[in-house]
């Protein structure tokens, strides 16, 4: 958490905000481990009045476009955010990176967790950065073929299958939770056992978990703000996911949480069960 809905939105808000500023400075910066690279001088010195030129996403990644081939780039982990300040205003004590630009608006970076974390990458390293991840799953070339093959090609559980940000890019907790529930299939599944009905359901599900948490202004449990400050709705749109002993809206049956992976999955064990042969047709 952020994950793709989320960042996809601080994205958007930001283009609509940032995009042909120019930076005067790096004004503020009290975690100066939260820059992965370059140095913090090199960081602070190449920043400087630098034009942004575009706003995108990779994955969970943040892309900030800068003039002279530069890219800097957020990962907002737990529980980053990035707000813009019309006016110059001190920070307090969870804003740990502030970017003033030359008409006077500031860039915060708030982290109460201080686990986000930033790079200022030349073409190299943003080419690295991309052939880190995987497919996006929102792309056009995200089809059902493409899907049956990383799953077949792999002898892995799927629901950290669909965690892996080299396979997949961009899905977390929420999103694979609220697809597998989607798709009725437990999160326990070996990959390869799918058949094809059940990867054309999953390719669907993740679709639309995704898709419904655009629409909805991504998911905020806890800190996730857009670039305005404003929190998502996705969460009062949940099917599975925090809804642990509340009925399942397609069976009525309790929600359960498990663990998959070290992480806290939320499932109907009566929609989703481990044995495929007894798994009906996804009616959703």
């Amino acid at each position: 958490m952020p994950e793709l809905p989320e960042v996809e939105h601080v994205a958007r808000s930001l283009h609509k905000q940032i995009v042909g500023a120019h930076i005067a400075a790096v004004t503020y910066l009290d975690w100066e481990r939260m820059i992965e690279t370059p140095s913090v001088d090199q960081f602070r010195k190449l920043l400087q009045g630098r034009t942004i030129q575009n706003i995108g996403r990779r994955a969970k990644w943040l892309l900030i476009t800068l003039d002279e081939g530069w890219t800097l780039t957020f990962h907002l982990r737990m529980s980053g955010y990035i707000t813009i300040q019309d006016t110059i205003a001190p920070p307090d004590k969870y804003v740990h990176l502030v970017i003033e630009f030359t008409d006077g608006r500031q860039l915060f970076f708030h982290d109460i967790r201080k686990f986000g974390r930033t790079r200022l990458l030349d073409p190299v390293g943003l080419r690295e950065l991309d052939q880190a991840h995987g497919i996006e799953p929102l792309e056009d070339d995200f089809t059902v073929d493409a899907l049956s093959s990383l799953l077949r090609n792999r002898q892995a559980r799927l629901k950290p299958l669909l965690l892996d940000q080299t396979v997949i890019a961009g899905i977390g907790n929420i999103y694979a939770d609220e697809a597998l529930w989607h798709a009725q299939i437990h999160p326990l599944r070996t990959s390869s056992d799918l058949n094809d009905d059940e990867v054309a359901r999953l390719h669907n599900s993740i679709r639309k978990a995704l898709q419904t948490g655009l629409s909805n202004g991504g998911s905020t449990l806890r800190n996730y703000r857009n670039s305005y400050g404003e929190q998502g709705t996705n969460q009062d749109h949940f099917h599975v996911y925090a809804r642990i002993t509340h009925p399942c809206p397609r069976c009525g049956h309790s929600i359960e949480r498990i663990t998959v992976g070290q992480r806290g999955t939320h499932i109907c064990a009566h929609c989703q069960t481990l044995n495929p042969q007894n798994e009906r047709s996804a009616t959703t």
